[in-house]
């Protein structure tokens, strides 16, 4: 069994509106009730095939629980810059390292029924890899890569097994973002 990577007690950073650091509170606490604002991250990996890697939570995460989502997100902790904690968690999660391009940010509030709440100011980050993820089995309970047109029609046929933040950024990585994609 692998070291946990993930605690309940780590420090986030709280922002406003604008991203500025407002002060910080436990993981546990930002995600109570309807979610206390925070910066977080997403990642996208895409492959030369044009396909991206998703992944499954697994089943012991407390907010959406084997739900299909991008490739990795998290948050930064206290103290530890964007960069690092990009870099920190694909390593974490995917045993992976991969060259990362910012795209955009938005800010997202969506309640899990009364288990709590994601409320995030979330810096949205794609880049490319094809090596072989070795996922951590407390963070992930499935991978696959998929074709870039095969997730668009799976958000359109079957949209409830998906993470609503993996909704709304793939709507506009694909609206507004694909130009960055690089699968040559």
């Amino acid at each position: 069994m692998r070291e946990k990577v993930s605690f309940d007690d780590e420090p986030l950073i709280l922002v406003d509106e604008d991203d500025n650091e407002v002060g910080y509170r436990s993981k546990s606490d930002c995600h109570e009730g309807h979610g206390t604002l925070h910066r977080a991250f997403s990642i996208f990996l895409f492959d030369k095939q044009g396909r991206v890697l998703l992944q499954q939570r697994a089943a012991g995460k407390p907010l959406w629980p084997l739900y299909w989502s991008n490739s990795c997100c998290s948050h930064p902790r206290r103290g530890e810059t964007m960069d690092q904690a990009l870099h920190r968690r694909l390593r974490e999660e995917l045993g992976l390292e991969a060259s990362l391009t910012f795209v955009y940010k938005f800010i997202y509030q969506a309640d899990f029924g009364d288990r709590g709440a994601e409320h995030e100011l979330c810096h949205v980050y794609i880049g490319s890899s094809g090596g072989e993820a070795r996922v951590h089995p407390a963070e992930i309970t499935d991978w696959r890569w998929v074709p870039i047109e095969e997730v668009t029609r799976e958000l359109e046929d079957a949209p409830s097994g998906y993470t609503p933040w993996f909704k709304m950024e793939w709507k506009a990585l694909m609206d507004r973002g694909r130009n960055h994609i690089d699968t040559r």
